[in-house]
């Protein structure tokens, strides 16, 4: 309230709803009494949230009573009211007590074969969901080996009743179904080209931890880069080439620093070497002329570029700004279709600094469960700053010559993309991570992160 009156913006952040937290009323009733005034945002209680998350619906279509309930608050006459109904029963407890809040119900008067979840960790990706009745769950957890623990105590929710579809949720776990639910995966790209990338695998329900293996750093002579752009703005090209993103960022810089933008592109033709590229180019204000209809690479590249004309084409000079690493593909195949190609350093890319020593202890300690390799640089970067990933590490690759690569350092590859995309190379992790749990399923196995197995039973995975 001091700050409050003091002109500041005050936000109390709760734990699910407000409407369900102990002291929210009573700060609300203290800002009234101050004439402080104050705004309530609804939220979503941990007892709905979870459940939902769990794959756990709390009314079917014949509807039900559903009655939530704090185990540790509750009375002895709240649990009779709860045990006489037949409705759903939300109770918030924790993990040692499950068990006690089961005999509870049951003394109440519910049948020991009602069904029953239990939730750890809801909503996260260390979610965890049992399966049992009021009856038998003190058993389940202790076979499952979650107790005795000394996370015990670790707040959980239950839900129980004939009418939460219990007996279904094999079928309702969208949550913890995803096919790299809970994988900690490695993404070893400049924090930039990681973005895209970290949001898919996201998606697919991962947990992508960013390391960059490769800084980029200014040409050490930029005047060769200042000549071309100016050449840009006086007519000297017919086309200009990006084959990075990092190129079209090296541009962009370069044009800010003389008080350009996209206009200064105009009556040049634009080409990209792939999507993501087209789309730096896009965000800039540029639409490219040209993008690979197959492989996005430069040969993909080569494969649709025109040959020069010189009745259509006034200009026969193409700008490529590329990084220090040599782009003679590319080069030689411009010059063979008859155009002169400008190939400028834009950028140079230089080996990162190392990660911090808790990341450099996961990768070489089996903590990640997978590692995508985007580029043989990219394998031996991170082997040089980090060291070599563990063996129960899942190697992703995104083509025969990274691969290649990998194996000459050590590593044994698992999965390789389809075609050289970084979304293609994710996609096909959740392929590998979708074989992987059926299998386990399949054979009644507990689905399990590739970290958490131990190096003896990697064989038997790697054959999923």
């Amino acid at each position: 309230m001091e700050a409050a009156r003091g002109g500041k913006r005050v936000v109390r952040a709760v734990s699910g709803d407000p409407g369900l937290d102990a002291y929210a009323a009573e700060e609300m009733l203290a800002c009234a009494s101050a004439g402080v005034p104050f705004e309530v945002v609804p939220g979503v209680a941990a007892a709905v949230g979870v459940p939902a998350y769990a794959g756990v619906p709390l009314r079917d279509a014949e509807g039900a009573d559903v009655r939530f309930v704090d185990a540790r608050t509750a009375s002895d006459r709240c649990w009779t009211e709860v045990g006489a109904s037949d409705g759903t029963v939300v109770v918030s407890t924790t993990l040692d007590s499950v068990a006690a809040a089961a005999g509870e119900l049951v003394s109440a008067g519910r049948k020991p074969d009602t069904p029953l979840t239990v939730t750890v960790a809801g909503t996260t990706t260390r979610q965890r969901t049992w399966s049992a009745t009021l009856g038998t769950i003190a058993q389940t957890l202790k076979q499952a080996k979650v107790l005795p623990s000394p996370e015990g105590g670790r707040p959980v929710i239950a839900v129980v009743g004939e009418r939460s579809a219990a007996a279904q949720r094999d079928r309702l776990a969208w949550f913890e179904s995803k096919p790299l639910f809970g994988w900690k995966v490695l993404v070893p790209r400049t924090k930039e080209q990681a973005a895209s990338l970290s949001d898919q695998l996201r998606s697919y329900g991962a947990v992508p931890h960013e390391v960059p293996t490769i800084a980029v750093e200014p040409p050490r002579t930029p005047q060769q880069m200042e000549r071309a752009v100016k050449g840009l703005v006086t007519g000297r090209y017919e086309w200009i080439a990006f084959t990075s993103v990092n190129a079209v960022r090296a541009v962009r810089e370069k044009f800010e620093e003389y008080g350009l933008d996209a206009r200064a592109f105009a009556g040049i033709k634009v080409a990209a070497v792939g999507e993501q590229t087209a789309k730096a180019l896009i965000a800039f204000g540029v639409k490219p002329d040209l993008v690979p209809s197959g492989e996005q690479s430069a040969a993909g590249l080569l494969e649709d570029w025109p040959p020069y004309d010189p009745v259509f084409d006034p200009i026969d000079r193409v700008f490529l700004p590329r990084a220090d690493i040599a782009t003679e593909t590319l080069v030689a195949g411009l010059i063979e279709l008859g155009w002169e190609v400008d190939d400028v350093t834009a950028y140079r890319t230089v080996r990162a600094s190392p990660p911090p020593a808790e990341t450099r202890e996961a990768i070489k300690g089996g903590g990640f469960d997978a590692v995508l390799f985007t580029s043989s640089s990219t394998v031996r970067n991170l082997v040089g700053i980090a060291g070599k990933p563990h063996n129960v590490t899942v190697i992703a690759c995104i083509g025969p010559a990274t691969a290649k690569t990998a194996e000459e350092h050590g590593l044994r590859v698992d999965v390789m993309a389809p075609e050289p995309s970084v979304h293609k190379l994710a996609e096909a992790l959740a392929d590998f991570g979708t074989r992987r749990r059926l299998a386990a399923l399949e054979a009644g196995d507990p689905v399990t992160r590739p970290s958490e197995r131990r190096p003896g039973a990697r064989r038997r995975r790697s054959t999923t």
